[in-house]
């Protein structure tokens, strides 16, 4: 390449003979000296010298230099004599003039190249990650093909950076204020971005930050006037929120508008609702959705939210349902014939190609995976406590749950009709099903299925504490009532030991954990944490409950924020700043429903999530409140489930999601754990139906043998393990000595679990379960069944050998739980303490605990070992 062809892929105007070099290289020289040599290309409107400015003070271009082809260098000294200019401004510090591609506009300093005359400018591009970049691109591609897609990136990689610095591209925005504008979004119509209303604020302000959009809110009292600008082309983007937008879609979906962008798209997974068929009457075909959960619970969800971006892009609804969602289900299905498992793989590698042409998905440890520490999502099963599982079975033996259990059986009255439609189609006697039908006493046209989510509803609060079954004294009068009669129902005989049935509002009643099996667990674990310095997220879907969790916050010494929907919207930046930059702030009430958009709460290193949602992604947003870019430390997460209870079912209906989601939409190969296939009554499994909804778990280690079972059909079968993960490291050496899953009696399904002082029955870690994290290639080997063994790799292993299984199993286990003692002396600890310490530590303080041991191990005598 001759150095005229290098100046004019970097539009430098020739240096005259008559020029010096010092006037060259002086920093303040004038933009009019750079101009275009290629007529296609458009320049950056900021010079480059502005541009070279604005880059570090430190910056060593000679270093940078010999990063350079060697062919571009030769060159620059060949021509050092007779274009000494040049070579003198290629010396200035702190800029890369050149690439290894050596093409203008793919340098982070210099703008985005994206077609002829438009490009990202380089005051937004040097601001840009890779990824990001590439996001720009893709949304250009589809924009350049007049077709709509979907940017599926994990929360936190920054979908609304790249969806304006797209816009900006579009509408040939500089980023620079000072900048002219006359060409600026010629013949360019405006763009509609539709949000919650919760992040509204959030895109002004980014939108302010990164570049000069004429930006109007269409939201609130004065959104008659703020829409009357798009009509004389005052305003180039309209933010408004999903509500006012249904709201106002007979006078919205008459404007013609260049580019609809749809944040938290997810939310537009239902076809039937008002907002969805709102949002298809949106004149344009230039959609774009963002959303870091693009499929939530059903595959076809995810046929609806690509038929609104990309219209017909998938077939019909019902070409999809027989071709993908069908084979797909039942492929995963625990005991499927192998055709079944042969036709889900292959309908799922022409969906997933299908679908990469309109979606780009990324998560964190694919882009910025090397920038941050790392998660651990630990799912921990607490045992309730007596009195809670008392109450839990008298809520079962209720008339309205037995009549929901029942409903297949056929009628006492000799009828052939199932007792759903014939006898119990009502439940007079019950206790929610008369409050319901109080004005109807003939039952709906739903019932008995009516009172199925009250039921759930109830169940869910007894698993998490009892105080939230007692009446509200803020409720009606008649709601009192109801909660009366039922909190009378299911106390029994225990009534007097909760405190009666009013609500407990003392200190210390509240604060009490004795009752509670979680709240005993997760008191422990704060303890350890807080004597560490870690800072705690602490999330729950109750605000009730987060009144209760505030009274035990109070009673320990911590320090603490709360944020809940009562929280007001601007005060909520100020509560997570002062929480980021406070040491003395220790940890953060926050409601799942206030707080799963928005929030950067990076300090934090652990995060709890007190009660599971049925939908899988709300708790994952949880998560990403704190393990989000400029996150330092390790983040550990600990989902809290009572053991036993309806909580069991809904983390495994939660993997369920999952796995069909990283299935449709990544391709991976997951796992067949479950006999269930959604929406299919022939197939129900242990998972789906209401049967299974009010089983009684209490006396079973359910999810852990659904997990960990031998026997089924799976991709790679998973061995039985005596204890996943840690929660085998908190019990007595007793119960781990004599406690396996393990069962010789085939006829023995009932197991009591054995519990440590901490209230925890077992635990694992998600990440082993849901087995995107490693592809196909995940088993449960038994030599990891406890944490300690999997994270610390330098232990001693046995092989498991196939003849005399059991035995086997016996002496590995023995020599484990030798190893582990060990580690625990070798440390001056007791056991349960050395379990304690290694469940609050991180992972470079384990780390670190095993080098040392490895060290102490060469040095000592081996007969001193032995007596360790």
């Amino acid at each position: 390449m001759s150095l005229n062809t290098l100046k004019e892929m970097m539009m430098l105007k020739p240096c005259s003979s008559s020029s010096s070099s010092s006037q060259i290289t002086q920093p303040q020289t004038n933009p009019s000296s750079f101009t275009t040599e290629n007529p296609n290309r458009k320049p950056p409107k900021s010079s480059l010298c502005q541009q070279m400015l604005r880059l570090s003070q430190d910056y060593d271009f000679t270093k940078q230099k010999q990063q350079q082809p060697d062919v571009v260098v030769e060159e620059c000294k060949e021509d050092d004599d007779q274009e000494e200019g040049f070579v003198e401004f290629s010396n200035v510090k702190n800029i890369n003039i050149f690439k290894e591609d050596n093409d203008f506009g793919c340098g982070p300093y210099q703008p985005l190249i994206l077609d002829n005359n438009v490009q990202v400018p380089a005051s937004i591009n040097c601001r840009l990650l890779e990824h990001q970049r590439e996001g720009v691109k893709f949304l250009y591609n589809l924009y350049s093909k007049n077709l709509g897609g979907i940017l599926g990136d994990d929360m936190g990689l920054g979908k609304t950076i790249q969806a304006i610095a797209f816009l900006s591209a579009v509408y040939g925005k500089d980023g620079d204020a000072t900048s002219p504008k006359e060409n600026e979004g010629v013949n360019k119509g405006p763009t509609l971005i539709i949000c919650p209303s919760s992040v509204i604020q959030n895109w002004e302000d980014e939108f302010s930050k990164w570049s000069t959009f004429s930006v109007a809110i269409y939201h609130g009292v004065n959104r008659d006037t703020v829409f009357d600008k798009i009509g004389t082309h005052g305003t180039e983007i309209l933010i408004t929120s999903f509500d006012t937008y249904r709201i106002n879609e007979n006078i919205m979906s008459q404007m013609n508008w260049e580019i609809v962008i749809i944040d938290e798209a997810h939310r537009l997974k239902n076809e039937k609702s008002k907002l969805y068929e709102a949002c298809l009457a949106i004149k344009t075909r230039k959609r774009y959705g963002l959303t870091g959960t693009v499929m939530q619970n059903k595959i076809m969800e995810l046929f609806n939210l690509f038929d609104l971006v990309v219209p017909g892009g998938l077939g019909t609804r019902e070409h999809f349902r027989d071709y993908y969602d069908e084979p797909l289900k039942h492929g995963q299905r625990s005991s499927a014939p192998e055709r079944f498992v042969q036709v889900a793989a292959e309908r799922k590698k022409h969906l997933v190609s299908v679908l990469h042409k309109f979606l780009l998905r990324r998560t964190k440890e694919e882009t910025i995976g090397h920038l941050m520490m790392g998660k651990e999502d630990n799912v921990v099963f607490c045992a309730m406590s007596d009195v809670q599982k008392r109450v839990y079975k008298r809520m079962l033996q209720l008339p309205d749950v037995q009549c929901l259990i029942n409903k297949e059986l056929p009628c006492s009255c000799g009828s052939p009709l199932k007792q759903v439609e014939c006898c119990n189609r009502t439940v007079p006697n019950g206790v929610i099903w008369p409050y319901l039908h109080k004005d109807n006493p003939d039952g709906c046209d739903s019932c008995p299925y009516c009172i199925v989510l009250p039921c759930l509803t109830k169940l869910q609060q007894i698993s998490n504490h009892l105080e939230l079954i007692k009446p509200n004294p803020r409720d009606d009068t008649d709601k009192q009532q109801k909660d009366m009669v039922f909190a009378s129902a299911v106390f029994g005989t225990d009534i007097d030991l909760v405190g009666g049935y009013t609500q407990n509002e003392s200190f210390m009643g509240l604060s009490d954990v004795q009752h509670c099996g979680k709240m005993r667990a997760l008191e422990n674990l704060m303890s350890s944490w807080i004597l560490h310095g870690d800072k705690i997220l602490l999330f729950s879907y109750s605000v009730r409950m987060l009144d209760i969790l505030e009274k035990l916050l109070i009673r320990k010494g911590y320090s603490f924020s709360r944020l809940d929907g009562s929280t007001p919207t601007s005060l909520r930046q100020s509560y997570v700043d002062d929480f980021n930059t406070s040491p003395s702030k220790q940890v953060f009430l926050i409601s799942t429903r206030a707080g799963g958009l928005g929030l950067n709460l990076v300090s934090a290193n652990r995060v709890v999530i007190f009660d599971p949602n049925w939908n899988p992604s709300h708790d994952l947003q949880a998560q990403d409140r704190s393990f989000r870019f400029g996150q330092k430390r390790h983040v550990e997460v600990f989902r809290l489930l009572a053991a036993g209870s309806l909580e069991e079912l809904v983390y495994s209906r939660q993997i369920y999601k999952q796995q069909l989601a990283n299935i449709a939409v990544s391709g991976k190969l997951e796992k067949r754990y479950f006999e269930g296939v959604q929406d299919c009554k022939e197939f129900r499994g242990e998972l789906f139906g209401i049967s299974n909804l009010f089983r009684d778990l209490s006396d079973k280690l359910f999810t852990s043998e659904i997990l960990h079972k031998e026997g089924t059909q799976h991709e790679h079968k998973s061995e039985t393990q005596s204890l996943p993960d840690i929660g085998m490291c908190f019990l007595p050496s007793q119960a781990r000595d004599s406690f396996s899953l393990e069962s010789s009696d085939t006829e023995t399904n009932k197991r009591s679990a054995p519990v440590n002082e901490l209230g925890i029955v077992y635990a694992h870690r998600n990440e082993d379960i849901i087995s995107h994290e490693r592809g196909c290639d995940v088993t449960h080997d038994v030599s990891t069944s406890t944490q300690i063994h999997s994270s610390l790799p330098d232990i001693p292993r046995k092989k498991q050998s196939t003849v005399g299984e059991k035995g086997n199993n016996a002496s590995l286990k023995a020599h484990k739980l030798k190893q582990y003692r060990c580690i625990a002396s070798f440390m001056g600890m007791e056991v349960v303490e050395f379990s304690k310490w290694f469940l609050s530590a991180s992972v470079a303080e384990r780390e670190q605990v095993m080098r040392n041991y490895k060290r102490w191990k060469e040095k000592m005598p081996l007969h001193i070992i032995h007596e360790v």
